[in-house]
C-alpha cells in the first residue's frame, strides 16, 4: 500500500519503518526538521530487543510536502490532532481516509475536520520511544487493532486492507467491529499510566505497589463508568481486562489484572510511559487534556462524576508548570482524593 505517516516519532516512526522495510510506499512527515534531515541523510534506525534495522523512506516537514494519498496514518500527540488534521487535509484524496494511530479518542476530532466517512480508528499498544533524530527504540510488542469508527460496525474492505498491510509490522494485527471498545479501555489503562507518571517509578514497579492498587482500581472504574454510560463495551488487551475492574467483578479480579499488566510491562524495554518521558526527559506538555480531560467532559455530559480523573489532570499540569515534582508525594495527593 501507499501510506503517508503524519508524525514520525515513537509510534509513527516504528510503524512507518516496518511498512517501508516490507516494501510499502511510505512517506514520513514530521515537524521536527532535525529528525526529517537525519532520516533523509542516514535513514530511520529502529533499535531495541525486537529488531535492529535501518530504512530510507522519504521524509518531509509539513511545509515541503506535495501530493495526495488515499491512506494517511496520523501519529502525532493527541493534543496536536486538530492542527495536524487541518494541515494534512490538502493531501487526503476525496475517497481517502485518515487512520488514527494515537492514544485517546482522537477519531472524534479527526472526523470533525475530514468527516466521519473518511475517519478510520486504530488501537496501538506497542512500546516505543523517540531516542534522537533518526533513531527510535521499539521496546515491546502489543495489541494492534483497526476498525471503522463511524457508521455501521462492519469490517470494511479498507479496514481489511490496512490490517493486512499492518501485519508486516505486527503479525497479530487484527480488524475489529468494536474499535471504540479498545479505545475506551485504553483510556482506563492510560489513566493508570498517567498516575504512575506522577512519580519516577517504572510502569511495572508503580502498578506492582500494593498500597496504591486501590487507587489504580478506582481510577479505572471511574473511566469505565463513563465508557458504559456512553453505550460502549470495553475490550480486553495485553493483560488489561475491563470486566475485572467493574463493581460486580469477583473479589481479587482487578488485582489479578494488575498482575498481568505488571508482567506485560516487565517484558518491554520501554520501562516508563511516554507521559513520564514528556515530563522527565523532554520537558514538554503531555497529552493529559486530550486523553483524560475529554473523559471528564464526556463524563459530565453523561452525569458520571470523575473526581479522580480530574485530579490527575490537575496534578499533571502542576508538574508541567514546575509547581510540583514527580514524586510519591504527588501520587499520595491523588490518593487523597479517594478519602
Amino acid at each position: 500500500m501507499k501510506f503517508l505517516v503524519w508524525g514520525a516519532g515513537a509510534i509513527g516512526g516504528t510503524l512507518g519503518a516496518y511498512l517501508a522495510r516490507a516494501g510499502h510506499d511510505v512517506t514520513l512527515v514530521d515537524a521536527a526538521t532535525d529528525h526529517v534531515d537525519a532520516i533523509n541523510a542516514n535513514g530511520l534506525r529502529i533499535t531495541g530487543p525486537i529488531s535492529e534495522f535501518t530504512v530510507r523512506p522519504t521524509a518531509r516537514p509539513p511545509n515541503r510536502l506535495t501530493g495526495t494519498w488515499d491512506t494517511i496514518i496520523l501519529a502525532t500527540k493527541a493534543h496536536h490532532t486538530e492542527t495536524a488534521v487541518r494541515a494534512l487535509l490538502p493531501h487526503l484524496t476525496p475517497a481517502g481516509c485518515v487512520v488514527s494511530a494515537q492514544n485517546g479518542l482522537n477519531e472524534l476530532a479527526i472526523a470533525a475536520v475530514v468527516g466521519e466517512a473518511r475517519t478510520v480508528g486504530a488501537f496501538v499498544n506497542f512500546g516505543a520511544d523517540y531516542l534522537e533524530p533518526g533513531a527510535i527504540l521499539y521496546g515491546g510488542r502489543g495489541t494492534v487493532m483497526v476498525g471503522e469508527a463511524f457508521g455501521d460496525d462492519r469490517i470494511s474492505p479498507r479496514v481489511t486492507a490496512i490490517r493486512d498491510a499492518w501485519r508486516d509490522f505486527e503479525t497479530l494485527a487484527a480488524a475489529t467491529e468494536n474499535i471504540w471498545g479498545y479505545l475506551w479501555a485504553k483510556e482506563a489503562y492510560g489513566a493508570m499510566l498517567f498516575a504512575t507518571a506522577l512519580t519516577d517509578e517504572s510502569i511495572a514497579d508503580g502498578l506492582a505497589r500494593p498500597e496504591y492498587r486501590p487507587l489504580y482500581i478506582a481510577l479505572a472504574r471511574e473511566i469505565l463508568a463513563v465508557t458504559l454510560a456512553r453505550g460502549v463495551h470495553p475490550e480486553a488487551f495485553d493483560g488489561f481486562d475491563p470486566a475485572a475492574y467493574l463493581p460486580a467483578a469477583p473479589a481479587g479480579a482487578a488485582e489479578q489484572s494488575l498482575d498481568h499488566l505488571v508482567a506485560h510491562n516487565r517484558k518491554s524495554a520501554k520501562t516508563h510511559s511516554g507521559i513520564w518521558r514528556d515530563l522527565a526527559v523532554r520537558k514538554r506538555p503531555t497529552e493529559v487534556d486530550a486523553q483524560l480531560g475529554i473523559v471528564a467532559a464526556l463524563g459530565a455530559e453523561a452525569g458520571v462524576p470523575t473526581p479522580l480523573t480530574s485530579a490527575v489532570v490537575q496534578l499533571i499540569h502542576e508538574i508541567e508548570r514546575g509547581e510540583r515534582a514527580q514524586s510519591m508525594e504527588a501520587l499520595d495527593a491523588l490518593a487523597g482524593v479517594m478519602r
